[in-house]
């Protein structure tokens, strides 16, 4: 009976763990995300990477950080190109390209301590149609989404008046499966969310930290 009970109490754990990693569809819906609202992320976990971190080490300049991202996607068979490196407490931040479509390909986060060049989590992992982990399901993989890019600034836009009055959401930037697009607040750059270009869902970037800067790659 005990361990009848005992399986009974694991497989309700699993099931709601389970169901705490499906998205939320729909505009203006937040993603659910350990980096999240309400969530544990921060720059003690993923925004320092997998290697031991020294509080007195002297952080790599952004340049560096091109750097690494260049050398990281080397190991790609397809022509890659770095758009943009953004500057934030807990880490740096990248967006990709591919050079033959001009289509956003990954986004990723570098090491401030380390250099080390790893995938961002979040829409990038599980709404990228082509290089995130949900690439091997779709066959042919498509920028061409039931949300168009305008529809996504526009949902963005919902989300921040509703979430965080006084940002304003930016251009949209097309992803094979989404958008990500800049938060701001007076005109300035302050964060950044996703939208996902089939069920309209928002996911805003909340492991990075305070904005610092960025240096835009032609």
């Amino acid at each position: 009976m005990k361990k009848y009970v005992l399986g009974t109490v694991l497989a309700i754990v699993g099931l709601l763990l389970l169901v705490s990693c499906v998205p939320f569809g729909g505009a203006g819906r937040q993603q659910p995300y350990p980096g999240g609202p309400g969530g544990m992320m921060g720059p003690g976990m993923m925004g320092r990477g997998w290697g031991s971190y020294n509080p007195d080490a002297k952080p790599i300049t952004i340049d560096q950080a091109a750097d690494a991202v260049r050398s990281y996607l080397n190991t790609y068979g397809e022509k890659l190109a770095l758009t943009e490196i953004m500057d934030f407490a807990w880490n740096y931040y990248a967006e990709v390209k591919e050079e033959d479509t001009g289509i956003h390909a990954m986004e990723l986060l570098i090491d401030k301590q380390t250099g080390q060049v790893y995938h961002e989590m979040g829409p990038n992992m599980m709404w990228n149609t082509k290089y995130g982990m949900m690439g091997n399901r779709f066959s042919k993989p498509t920028a061409t989404m039931s949300v168009s890019a305008e529809q996504a600034e526009n949902i963005a836009q919902q989300y921040l008046d509703s979430t965080l009055p006084g940002l304003t959401a930016d251009e949209a930037e097309t992803f094979y499966g989404y958008y990500t697009l800049h938060t701001l607040k007076d005109g300035k750059i302050v964060g950044m969310l996703s939208v996902n270009g089939y069920n309209g869902a928002v996911w805003y970037h909340t492991w990075h930290g305070p904005f610092i800067g960025m240096k835009e790659f032609e």
